[in-house]
């Protein structure tokens, strides 16, 4: 970059601008979150957070198990193997909690982008400084998360895909894909 260009604007994440932290893996967020689009989270997240610590533990049990070596963040339960030996690990669960309300907390406050911002920096200081935890192990929990989203999308396409075909059985010319 020559000295007249200008960097690049920072990365924000639901609308807050974020320092100049240069990280390949990092997307930026290209918008803010929509006022619809956070009343969607929050009622979805609603009904998960009545049961946060199962919904927690079977996470990070998903987690665990198909991605063993971020255990070696966790002394208390880095030698279990078993995912029942883990639902029954007080730590376990205790860890579950504190993600459910790390998120629920970030859910609560989507309307105060500087609270959020706060928040998960926070989180991401004391797991970079004190707990010395590899930022990749938090895209993979994301996307443990987000299995339920790819599932739940799979499960629909059959749904679609059946219903159709029996639209078909019965003599439909056409299925529109468009609505009218």
């Amino acid at each position: 970059m020559s000295r007249r260009e200008s960097p690049p604007p920072p990365p924000q994440l639901l609308g807050v601008r974020r320092g100049d932290v240069e990280c390949d893996d990092r997307p930026e967020r290209s918008e803010p979150l929509t006022d619809a689009e956070r009343e969607i989270i929050q009622d979805t997240w609603g009904i998960v957070y009545k049961n946060c610590e199962d919904v927690g533990v079977s996470v990070l049990i998903r987690f665990f198990v198909n991605f063993p070596s971020a255990k070696q963040y966790f002394s208390q339960f880095q030698d279990m193997e078993d995912p029942e030996e883990m639902e029954r690990s007080s730590q376990l669960r205790h860890h579950a909690r504190r993600v459910m309300n790390a998120i629920n907390t970030v859910v609560e406050n989507l309307h105060d982008p500087e609270k959020v911002s706060s928040v998960l920096a926070l989180v991401g200081k004391a797991h970079a400084i004190k707990h010395k935890v590899e930022p990749m192990y938090f895209k993979i929990l994301s996307g443990v998360l987000l299995e339920v989203q790819m599932v739940w999308t799979k499960l629909m396409g059959a749904v679609y895909w059946h219903v159709t075909g029996a639209y078909t059985d019965v003599g439909w010319l056409q299925v529109s894909s468009s609505a009218v």
